[in-house]
């Protein structure tokens, strides 16, 4: 079943009850970290931090249970990587959750080099490239996305180029001051992954970075703690335009919210990745899951959620969707930017003080 975050986080309120307890109070079993006889399948309550949207999280838990019946899925779906790696960190000495989904691998990462994950080659993450993956076992990519820029189609006229910017320089333009909005580079994926695109686009010349990320500052409005939320904003016509991500854009877009993708040269991308934490309440089960998402019908069933590309070669993109191979990448040094990631935040905080 899936919970609200609220509910959730009434239960795991200042970490005195434990998964296992979640699962009880919700009229399921409790958890069990034990392995399982052999051929038998994982039990118990399963505890899921999830950097994905509502309807994505319930469509996964669905599908999973149809495979795993007897597994209880609870997901505290925070949207934002940078908070469930915070909450990761924090509860270290007593871990809450046995899953980390979603979310780029910038944020999976740290996790990994702190000791705070489960070390898991799945059977199927040999579908997945090597470039998508942690060689140890940390993390698996299943999901990429493209950052791109939104603009709402009936504001569109009061920007510079008609909302359409063709550069990341172009945000630049003082027509955009007041219109323009930006996931925070603290909280975000895409945030992060923007100014870690611009320190890229400048041949890792940080001064120069800085100084774009600070003129930049001066046009935006708000810093927005959630990708979605800025294409809410977005849509709902409170500002102009977004950098974000081209899936959640593409999908908005498809519900009907007054919305333009556009790619803008010279972007990043993210590897989105699924983790186990180590000494979660129930490992089984979280290898099961993980197993599960690295399925080819799971690939399907997020190209068909969300409009996020497959790591899979035999999972084909949603229609409409940009891909690697058709847009301007940037020379994107993923271990450098997330080896240096607290370092350019700093930066990026000290340059927009």
């Amino acid at each position: 079943m899936t919970i609200d975050r609220r509910r959730f986080l009434q239960f795991t309120a200042a970490g005195l009850v434990a998964p296992a307890a979640i699962a009880e109070a919700c009229g399921g079993s409790p958890a069990s970290s034990a392995t399982p006889a052999p051929g038998a399948k994982p039990s118990g309550a399963l505890s899921v931090y999830s950097a994905l949207n509502e309807s994505t999280n319930n469509g996964f838990v669905a599908a999973f249970n149809k495979s795993y019946p007897d597994v209880k899925v609870q997901v505290l779906p925070l949207a934002a990587a940078g908070d469930i790696q915070t909450r990761i960190t924090t509860e270290k000495a007593s871990p809450k959750a046995d899953v980390f989904i979603g979310g780029s691998s910038e944020f999976h990462d740290p996790l990994g080099k702190q000791g705070l994950l489960e070390a898991y080659k799945s059977p199927n993450a040999s579908a997945v490239d090597a470039s998508y993956k942690d060689p140890n076992g940390l993390w698996t990519g299943w999901y990429l996305g493209i950052f791109a820029f939104v603009t709402n189609t009936d504001r569109a006229s009061e920007a510079p180029k008609a909302g359409k910017p063709q550069t990341w320089d172009d945000l630049l333009d003082s027509g955009w001051k007041g219109k323009l909005i930006l996931p925070d580079p603290i909280k975000t994926g895409g945030g992060y992954i923007f100014m870690a695109t611009q320190v890229f686009r400048f041949n890792k010349d940080e001064t120069k970075a800085m100084d774009f990320m600070k003129k930049l500052n001066v046009n935006v409005a708000q810093y927005i703690p959630t990708g979605p939320g800025g294409i809410q904003l977005v849509g709902q016509s409170q500002f102009v335009g977004c950098p974000n991500w081209a899936h959640d854009i593409l999908t908005a877009k498809s519900q009907g919210q007054k919305v333009a993708l556009d790619i803008v040269e010279n972007t990043g991308f993210e590897i989105g990745g699924g983790s186990i934490v180590k000494g979660g309440p129930n490992t089984p089960a979280a290898k099961a899951f993980v197993d599960w998402v690295l399925t080819k019908e799971a690939g399907q069933l997020n190209v068909s959620l969300s409009n996020r590309l497959s790591t899979r070669k035999d999972v084909l993109p949603a229609p409409g969707a940009p891909t690697l191979q058709s847009v301007k990448l940037v020379k994107y040094d993923r271990a450098w930017a997330t080896d240096n990631k607290t370092r350019l935040q700093k930066l990026w905080q000290q340059a927009i003080a």
